[in-house]
């Protein structure tokens, strides 16, 4: 029989009621050492990775029972569960009270940590110790469950152990447990001279006042520094980054990828000027705090953007890995603790997208790259020595992998353009990969109606440069038919939206778009990420211009299609992308009927100064830039019409935005449409979710269609 289902936002968005049915089969997997665990709701399994073989360990219901099943211990699932200690049977729990390190052969709890309620923690195995915030306060509980207090000033504005400089440069938390778990680096952020931005919590019945810090781009940034704590001394030092060489005119401003060195014994850290074109790898003594060394510089004359920490090798602790685009790609380069490059681990015209980790038998690294194809993601091991680089799988799709304890194992969750999810667990060993199929997931969306997906290439508006490009169509597509078409881009940095995973990275949105009879088309313009320095930096100082250009590109190609309608044509997107459909319609007037802008920047001035000085530079310094991408002047250009939807309490491209451009219209004359969400930030969260996509489809449904 046929499908006959037909989708609806509950179905299709992550908000909606029966969302997680149709999402393909999962397995939930972690190692414990080098053996495949799979953790679920209700019990924990033993995978044998050749065969696929499974042993339960444990039940949800074991564990309730051996903890004491009292309300200070209760776990109320396995799935986060985590084997830290290879050889042995511990098994790390979390719940909501606290964390417990329990023993599955014994059937004993071995350590419990009752103090730190699970508040931006962060727990060592070796030392056993957790740091967590309470208060603004930052506090280690040791093993012995000694609650140390480590700072007394933390406050709104004095911010301790969390990620700083706006999650920016690889920035993703603010604690650094050294290997030995005897010293934790932590980052302290002074936000007291940041601008407030004027929050406001409409929900009680006088509304109140909740500012935000803020910094806009060219105005006072926060000051960040990087205490290092003794949980033995109890004593805190902080690294002295103003000690630069005498003579040196530079100063750090950003400091990121905080590592340790094996022996806990030095901290190595990226330091980046304000103006993000001068990066310097910097290492400091863990217990004086002095500064040791500058290991590494690198210099570009648009940004230079540290992300990734350095990565010694388990085998020689006077050597590491790091990450850089400095050949004009993300690549592998091999140094030794005098600053010294060895070796350029790996080389081409396609990007490292990620490190999983060493294989210690063989000495390689394993990575994902792109180098198969610019869409797929394919995992590699790269011998340290031959530099050969060995394929770990089937060469197709997007692949992303989580090596065991040795890194002679790995389990590879993939999927590809007609397949939606495939799990293997495979052995390496000498230049040699092994693959047992763990999970094929049957295709969830199988009794529904289902669009057809499709994906291309096409020129840049450079007339060289590839761009890649997704087609969603109707089910019942008709080639002699004329359809109405919306543009879904984003367009900025670190983000693309084309890949070759299922349904070629779809958003269920399209679908839904599909079923109601539209054509959506997605296309990666330059500036987007993952397609080398070249590509990301041809936007620098002129933010959105290249962008429309090869965007216009796309249009072009979608007038040369004899079933698209281009006079029916619309735009679509949200951040960068609400930026970028703003600037689509004022600055193509008679190209696009109908617009939804959600969450835009209008005005780079008012964006943090982070993201916004790395591509604009500052407004003092690049006054034509900001005057040419602003969209303030480009209200009176409006001719379709446009919806602008924004989360009333966005913290990311704040309200400002929008109500300016709104300003803007006014006096123009011209009339965009506005909508906000009460209580949401840059994303709707939740149900809201599928209210706003609701609101998105109408908009269309009303005006284009």
């Amino acid at each position: 029989m046929s499908a006959q289902k037909l989708f609806t936002l509950e179905d299709l968005n992550f908000g909606g009621t029966n969302f997680h049915n149709l999402r393909p089969k999962n397995l939930f997997l972690t190692w414990w050492g080098d053996q495949l665990v799979r953790t679920d709701v209700e019990e924990c399994k033993l995978i044998d990775s050749k065969t696929g073989k499974e042993t339960l360990l444990f039940t949800l219901d074991d564990v309730n029972k051996w903890a004491g099943n009292d309300d200070n211990h209760y776990v109320r699932h396995l799935m986060n569960a985590t084997f830290p200690y290879p050889n042995e049977t511990l098994v790390l729990l979390g719940f909501k009270k606290s964390m417990i390190l329990l023993d599955f052969e014994k059937k004993q709890i071995v350590w419990q940590d009752s103090i730190s309620q699970q508040t931006c923690n962060e727990w060592n195995s070796a030392s056993k110790a957790t740091v967590y915030k309470e208060d603004n306060q930052l506090f280690v509980v040791d093993a012995q469950g000694n609650k140390q207090q480590l700072t007394t000033d933390g406050s709104r504005e004095i911010v301790y152990g969390e990620a700083v400089h706006r999650n920016e440069f690889g920035i993703e938390k603010g604690t650094f447990w050294s290997p030995d778990g005897q010293r934790l680096a932590f980052y302290r952020m002074d936000q007291s001279m940041v601008t407030d931005y004027p929050q406001v919590n409409i929900f009680p019945r006088t509304a109140a006042y909740e500012p935000d810090k803020y910094p806009m781009a060219g105005m006072t940034s926060h000051e960040v520094t990087v205490g290092v704590y003794d949980i033995i001394t109890h004593k805190t030092i902080y690294l002295k980054t103003k000690d630069v060489p005498s003579g040196a005119a530079w100063e750090a401003c950003y400091f990121t990828n905080i590592a340790w060195s094996p022996d806990a014994k030095t901290i190595y850290m990226f330091e980046l000027n304000r103006d993000q074109n001068d990066c310097r790898l910097v290492s400091y003594d863990a217990e004086t705090g002095e500064r040791l060394q500058e290991l590494y510089r690198e210099t570009n004359d648009k940004y230079v953007e540290p992300e990734h920490p350095i990565l010694f090798l388990p085998w020689d602790s006077n050597l590491f890995v790091m990450q850089s685009q400095k050949d004009g790609y993300n690549h592998l380069y091999l140094y030794n603790i005098k600053g010294e490059q060895v070796a350029q681990l790996t080389k081409g015209p396609w990007v490292v997208l990620d490190v999983l980790g060493f294989n210690k038998k063989d000495k390689s690294i394993i990575i994902a790259s792109n180098e198969k194809h610019p869409l797929q993601r394919n995992l590699y091991a790269v011998n340290l020595k031959t530099l050969k680089r060995t394929p770990l799988d089937n060469g197709e799709g997007v692949h992303r992998g989580t090596l065991s304890a040795s890194g002679t194992q790995l389990y590879d969750k993939y999927s590809t353009p007609t397949t939606p999810n495939t799990i293997d667990a495979i052995s390496i060993h000498n230049s040699q990969f092994t693959i047992h199929n763990l999970l094929t997931a049957p295709d969830p969306w199988n009794d529904y109606i289902v669009p057809q997906f499709e994906s291309g290439c096409i020129k840049a508006a450079d007339g060289v440069t590839d761009l890649y490009w997704r087609m969603v169509k109707p089910a019942d597509f008709d080639p002699a038919k004329k359809y109405p078409t919306v543009v879904y881009v984003y367009g900025g940095p670190h983000a693309h939206n084309v890949e070759a995973s299922w349904h070629w990275y779809s958003r269920s949105w399209e679908t839904y778009m599909a079923q109601k009879g539209y054509i959506v088309f997605i296309l990666d313009n330059r500036g987007s990420e993952n397609r080398g320095r070249e590509f990301e930096q041809a936007t620098f100082r002129q933010l959105g211009q290249i962008e429309m250009l090869d965007q216009m590109k796309g249009v072009e190609y979608l007038k040369s299609l004899p079933y698209i309608d281009i006079n029916r044509l619309g735009v679509h997107g949200w951040s960068y992308g609400g930026y970028m459909t703003i600037s689509l319609m004022t600055n193509y007037p008679d190209v696009f009927k109908v617009g939804v802008a959600g969450g835009p920047v209008i005005d780079w001035q008012w964006y943090e100064v982070m993201y916004g000085e790395r591509y604009m530079d500052t407004p003092q310094q690049n006054p034509e830039g900001y005057a040419k991408t602003s969209l303030i002047a480009k209200a009176g250009n409006l001719k379709g019409k446009l919806q602008i939807i924004t989360g009333y309490n966005d913290k990311t491209v704040v309200p400002q935005h929008c109500l300016s451009f709104l300003d803007a219209c006014i006096k123009a004359g011209t009339q965009p449409d506005f909508f906000a969400y009460p209580g949401e930030e840059h994303n709707m969260r939740g149900h809201a979710s599928v209210h706003l996509h609701e609101r998105i489809t109408q908009y269309f449904e009303d005006y284009l269609k």
